[in-house]
C-alpha cells in the first residue's frame, strides 16, 4: 500500500470514528463534521442556486437532514458523498420552486476553501474576466450538467462519485460531462486561441 492509499484509509477510519461519536450525540463530533465539509458544500450549493442567502439556508438544511439521519448512513461510503447528495436534492427542489434558472452571480461572496497564492493566474485581471465568462457559461447549463462540471472540476470528484451524488448512472454523468466540455471548450478556444491549453486554463480558474 503506497502512502496515498494509507493516508486515505486512515482518513476513512478517522471519519468512521467521528460518525460513531456523532451518532451517540457527541456535539464536538457533530461540530467537526460540519467544520470539515461546510465550505466546500456551500461553494457547491452556491454555484447551483446562485443566491448567497438561499445557499446558506440550504447548507444548514442539508446538515440538519444528514445529522438527523446518521443512523441510516452506511460508513462504507464517504460521508461527503452522502452529504452532497442531500444538498443536491435540496438544490433541485429549490430551483423547481423558483421556476427559474437565470440570475446574476456575485463571485465575491464565495469563499474559496483552497485560495490561490498571491500573483497566481486566477488573481490577474484577465483571468478574473475569463473566470467570469466561463462560469456564466456554466450557469447556463442544465442543473445536472452544472453539478457535474462543478463536482468534477472544483471538487475533483470521479464520475463514479458524481453518479452517487446525483443519483444517476455513470454513463449519464459521462454524457453530461462530455456535452458540457464541448460547450466550454468552444468558449475557451475562442478566448485562448489554443486548443491544447483550453482545459488547463479552465482547471486553473475553476477553483
Amino acid at each position: 500500500m503506497d502512502s496515498c492509499d494509507r493516508s486515505d484509509t486512515e482518513a476513512r477510519r478517522a471519519e468512521r470514528r467521528l460518525i460513531l461519536c456523532a451518532r451517540r450525540g457527541d456535539r464536538a463530533a457533530l461540530r467537526e463534521l460540519a467544520d470539515t465539509h461546510k465550505d466546500r458544500l456551500f461553494a457547491f450549493v452556491r454555484r447551483m442556486i446562485r443566491n448567497h442567502h438561499d445557499a446558506e439556508e440550504l447548507v444548514q438544511d442539508a446538515f440538519l437532514k444528514a445529522f438527523a439521519s446518521l443512523d441510516s448512513f452506511s460508513t462504507q461510503y464517504r460521508f461527503s458523498t452522502w452529504l452532497f447528495t442531500i444538498a443536491y436534492r435540496l438544490s433541485l427542489n429549490a430551483l423547481r420552486k423558483k421556476h427559474s434558472l437565470t440570475g446574476e452571480l456575485d463571485f465575491g461572496t464565495i469563499r474559496d476553501p483552497n485560495p490561490a497564492p498571491a500573483g497566481a493566474v486566477a488573481e490577474s485581471d484577465d483571468a478574473r474576466h475569463m473566470k467570469d465568462v466561463i462560469w456564466r457559461t456554466v450557469d447556463r447549463l442544465s442543473p445536472p450538467q452544472r453539478a457535474t462540471v462543478v463536482l468534477f472540476y472544483q471538487h475533483s470528484r470521479s464520475c463514479q462519485e458524481i453518479a452517487q451524488v446525483l443519483e444517476l448512472p455513470v454513463a449519464t454523468v459521462k454524457s453530461h460531462l462530455h456535452r458540457s466540455r464541448a460547450k466550454l471548450k468552444e468558449l475557451l478556444e475562442s478566448l485562448s486561441g489554443d486548443d491544447s491549453s483550453s482545459f488547463r486554463i479552465f482547471g486553473e480558474l475553476a477553483g
